[in-house]
């Protein structure tokens, strides 16, 4: 049997402008992008070098449930992007203007510099 995870949800407000932030900050791609009925769409992106997992953007339609934008993982770090070169990278966000929480550190599992997303998700 052959398992993997193809997609993860993330929670929006708007497909466009996480959209613009994903692509021109982060320079990840967008695999598909298909409207579908009731002003849904089925976005997915995802790094440039590695698309084995996408992040499929899900629009929150009711109210109620716009406090979870931003607060998918309960204040925890949400995904881990792996990079080939940690300080190229860390660079070229900071250049982006990309939001880091704290100095970059070292881990024992690797170099570590947290930022948040448009929606402030870690």
């Amino acid at each position: 049997m052959k398992q993997y995870f193809s997609s993860i949800s993330l929670l929006v407000r708007d497909y466009d402008e996480e959209i613009e932030f994903y692509t021109k900050k982060l320079h990840f791609l967008i695999p598909e992008d298909t409207e579908l009925e009731g002003h849904k769409r089925w976005v997915t992106i995802t790094p440039r070098e590695n698309n084995s997992c996408h992040l499929l953007l899900a629009k929150v339609i009711v109210e109620q449930k716009y406090n979870a934008v931003g607060n998918q993982s309960g204040g925890r770090v949400f995904l881990f992007l792996y990079t080939d070169d940690f300080w190229r990278d860390f660079q070229e966000m900071s250049k982006q203007g990309i939001n880091f929480v704290g100095l970059p550190r070292k881990e024992v599992y690797g170099s570590l510099a947290v930022f948040e997303d448009l929606y402030d998700n870690l």
